[in-house]
């Protein structure tokens, strides 16, 4: 069972998972989720979504990582993303999707063998730190 550990960060909450409950079987070891409440309209969330997702994966401090062939594709509420993280001669494939509703952000993301090369903890932890950056 996975519990959340919360933050308070202006009109934004992080809740994460605890590290033990990063990956909660085998077949999703690779499987990341980052909920972040927010306090404004579901459309205004989903336009703040849409302008940050060029930025959100570019930059952090992860090392010698390049993201390219970044794509989105919004259904609805839902953006179906993709992209790939080349470290060295290593291009690594990420996708995943981003879920606004009217309380929360939930990214999920598959991570494939990035999580083997850089910690996961390191990764959640930059990527929350960019989405708050990039949702206030």
């Amino acid at each position: 069972m996975c519990c959340n550990i919360g933050v308070q960060v202006g009109t934004l909450a992080i809740r994460r998972p605890a590290p033990s409950a990063f990956a909660e079987s085998r077949d999703n070891l690779n499987i990341m989720r980052i909920t972040i409440a927010h306090t404004r309209t579901q459309q205004q969330m989903i336009d703040i979504v849409d302008r940050a997702f060029e930025d959100v994966f570019r930059g952090l401090p992860l090392g010698p990582i390049e993201i390219t062939n970044q794509h989105k594709v919004w259904q609805g509420s839902v953006m179906n993303f993709s992209l790939t993280a080349k470290i060295g001669f290593l291009k690594n494939p990420v996708s995943g999707t981003v879920q606004v509703n009217d309380r929360d952000i939930i990214l999920t993301a598959d991570l494939g063998m990035l999580n083997k090369l850089i910690s996961a903890e390191k990764i959640q932890n930059a990527l929350e730190t960019r989405l708050r950056g990039l949702l206030t």
